[in-house]
């Protein structure tokens, strides 16, 4: 039996075509156009992203249509990232708000917070926690849900990107126990010290940056470009670290692709690269007395660079 053409699964099957043909750059929250033309029509219609499949063969008024081409149509004109057009995106099992202010959240870190960060803090003991360059919230609210016992700081230098890791914040009613903090790095921090310290922060080089697709232009250049090979962040949050660590503190850190330039850099500090259920991601876990033992190098390195 032919689907009837007005049925939202044909409409979303022909979105999907449309997206695909556009060659519009996939990857913020969904990764395939299917997906990415379900959501927005969902949008479009007012409906749950949560949906029931029995949904698919609904009938759509012809109104309805026109709603959803629009939607798919603004989409691929201005190649806007479709979470930002919906206004909410998926992140560690929970739905979070987004908007230009952050980085749409999709960070290979959420796998570790779902799966409460095992096996890396078996046997240690996590009061307090750290999320340098927070963006919109996504890690810190993450795990103030899945670890209502942690005290967690998110610290940020964009004041647009800290008003929207408070509207998450709220969102996941976790304010009680998740401060938020303007401050360049550890800069205001003084001298509070965490037992993790949890970071994605920009790691894209300038050459990367000027090669993206446009989709990453509606995103803020300071969440994503770090210097010339992505780690001038880094290295300076490496530099810094230690006056900021527990005794036993543990560090988790994206770097993308960068993570070759970083062994490169530092081969004598023992990152540890952490597989997700896809493999290695450029995510590192690092142990406060490894970065310790090879702190002379990395202040060396930011001296070199005038960090």
């Amino acid at each position: 039996m032919s689907t009837p053409p007005n049925s939202l699964s044909a409409v979303i099957a022909r979105g999907a075509m449309r997206l695909s043909k556009a060659r519009i750059a996939i990857g913020h929250s969904e990764d395939n156009a299917l997906d990415e033309a379900r959501s927005l029509a969902l949008h479009a219609l007012h409906l749950p992203p949560e949906a029931p499949a029995i949904f698919a063969q609904a009938r759509l008024m012809d109104e309805e249509v026109v709603a959803v081409e629009q939607l798919f149509e603004r989409r691929i004109s201005e190649r806007v990232p479709a979470a930002y057009l919906i206004g909410s995106a998926p992140f560690a099992g929970l739905r979070l708000r987004t908007d230009a202010r952050a980085l749409v959240p999709r960070s290979p870190i959420a796998e570790l917070i779902e799966k409460r960060f095992a096996p890396w803090l078996a046997r240690r003991t996590v009061t307090r926690v750290l999320d340098l360059c927070t963006g919109g919230g996504s890690l810190a609210v993450a795990m103030a849900v899945y670890h209502p016992d942690w005290q967690i700081d998110a610290v940020d230098l964009s004041p647009e990107a800290l008003s929207l890791a408070a509207e998450n914040r709220d969102l996941l009613q976790v304010g009680a126990r998740l401060r938020l903090i303007h401050s360049d790095l550890f800069a205001a921090l003084d001298e509070q010290r965490y037992d993790l310290i949890v970071s994605n922060p920009p790691y894209v080089t300038a050459a990367e940056y000027r090669a993206m697709p446009r989709e990453y232009a509606h995103e803020p250049v300071l969440g994503l470009v770090s210097g010339e090979d992505g780690l001038d962040l880094t290295l300076r949050m490496l530099r810094d670290a230690p006056a900021h660590l527990t005794q036993n503190a543990l560090m988790i850190v994206e770097v993308g692709e960068a993570d070759r330039a970083l062994r490169r850099l530092l081969p004598q500090i023992p990152f540890e690269w952490i597989e997700f259920c896809v493999g290695q991601m450029g995510v590192f876990a690092l142990e406060a007395s490894a970065l310790r033992a090879g702190h002379a190098q990395v202040v060396d390195l930011c001296a070199a660079r005038s960090l």
